[in-house]
């Protein structure tokens, strides 16, 4: 169940009388309220609603020019609609690898992958979690071409003061079932500064306004009604968010990684995501938690790209990434009940998976694999591949050779001491 319908059901008569308040009203009433709030919330000068998130960035590339024959930068590690709405102005999507912790799109990448072709860079902020743009930002204005911030998930977020939907260009929004703020049936946002770049869409939502080939995108009464009274919760949800996101922190910190954050951040948890030793656990634990993947597969290997689309960096990253990342539960109204199963499946699992990589160690090295003593000697980085790699693929034990003993010994008491970080 979405928080949206978890938050309508424990505040029915809240929604009811919104519902009868705004059935009053004439259907044609326009929604600049919606807009308000996201240009107060923001920042922005200008905010124009539209159907979905998809549309708003759509037309965010639309407004910019972007046409045939035309690449535009973005991230190997999304939703397919952030490749799509390139597409579909007859661009050519470019797809750059992302920074492992952050896994937001990489600086180095975005530079190699650079062409004279480049008129854009789309930028999205994941999980909620944003990312220090500086760099990014200095070098689209050192190409002349332009930033767009996809904050579909990031909305209340904030980096040391500067808040999501507030750089670049143009910046897009969502408030699809699964967002931080959901509307009754989705949509989305634009934000700029840019006067000439708002009238545009306005129009394109609308049909053109006769005065263009534009969409029907229009935002219904209901929906920015719901979505508005939401809006004014963003504190009160992110702060739920971000307590659960804390008990998971304290609670799964010591067996699996956790997304790091940056100082200064002001997280919104729109997802929660770990990294896992490999895709087999992974998808055990999706399976037994019934939760979900973000992402499965780089946009590079969808169906609609792979067969034409061959310029690649190199995607380690991205495909590392998908292979090993999980989504676990959260919403503001998630009990600490539901936290504690969450979080004991997890540990399950890989406690039973620890108990495989100790036999195949036991193998390797002999039964006396363990030797505190150890610890705080020095390897090589091979030896610690080694043994790192013996953990994520069991059958690679059988593969090893070495020549020192001891140096293999040291690595994996290392190893193992990570492993359990004194908690068990």
């Amino acid at each position: 169940m979405d928080s949206w319908h978890k938050d309508y059901l424990l505040n029915k008569e809240e929604y009811l009388k919104l519902f009868d308040t705004t059935m009053q009203k004439e259907q044609e009433t326009n929604v600049e309220f919606l807009e308000r709030s996201l240009t107060k919330l923001t920042g922005r000068n200008y905010a124009v609603v539209c159907s979905n998130g998809t549309d708003a960035l759509h037309f965010s590339l639309i407004s910019l020019d972007i046409k045939p024959g035309d690449e535009v930068i973005t991230t190997n590690f999304s939703w397919i609609s952030t490749a799509s709405c390139i597409s579909m102005v007859g661009a050519t999507p470019v797809f750059c690898d992302i920074d492992i912790s952050s896994y937001h799109l990489s600086l180095a990448s975005i530079k190699n992958m650079y062409s004279n072709k480049t008129k854009a860079v789309v930028y999205p902020h994941l999980f909620g979690n944003m990312s220090e743009t500086k760099n990014i930002i200095d070098f689209c204005k050192e190409k002349n071409i332009a930033f767009v911030e996809d904050a579909a998930q990031s909305i209340g977020a904030s980096l040391n003061d500067v808040k999501a939907g507030s750089i670049g260009d143009i910046s897009t929004l969502s408030f699809n079932a699964n967002k931080v703020i959901a509307g009754i049936s989705g949509g989305g946002a634009v934000l700029t500064d840019n006067k000439l770049h708002a009238e545009t869409i306005r129009k394109l939502r609308k049909h053109g306004n006769n005065e263009m080939l534009g969409y029907n995108s229009k935002m219904l009464l209901m929906n920015a009604t719901f979505i508005d009274h939401r809006l004014k919760k963003i504190n009160e949800y992110q702060t739920k968010r971000q307590a659960i996101a804390k008990k998971y922190d304290e609670q799964l910190k010591d067996y699996v990684i956790i997304q790091p954050t940056t100082n200064g951040l002001n997280h919104n948890y729109h997802k929660y995501v770990i990294r896992l030793p490999n895709r087999e656990i992974r998808d055990e634990l999706k399976d037994k938690l019934n939760a979900k993947v973000h992402y499965d597969k780089p946009l590079s290997e969808n169906i609609m790209y792979n067969s034409i689309y061959h310029r690649t960096d190199s995607m380690y990253n991205s495909k590392t990434t998908s292979d090993t990342i999980l989504t676990l539960p959260i919403d503001p109204f998630m009990t600490d009940a539901e936290i504690s199963k969450v979080v004991n499946i997890i540990l399950i699992v890989l406690d039973h998976e620890e108990t495989k990589f100790l036999n195949n160690m036991k193998k390797l090295i002999g039964d006396d694999y363990i030797d505190k003593s150890l610890i705080s000697e020095t390897t090589e980085p091979i030896y610690d591949y080694i043994i790192e790699k013996c953990f994520q693929t069991p059958g690679y034990v059988e593969e090893v050779t070495f020549n020192d003993p001891k140096k293999i010994k040291i690595a994996f008491n290392k190893f193992y001491e990570k492993l359990r970080r004194n908690t068990k």
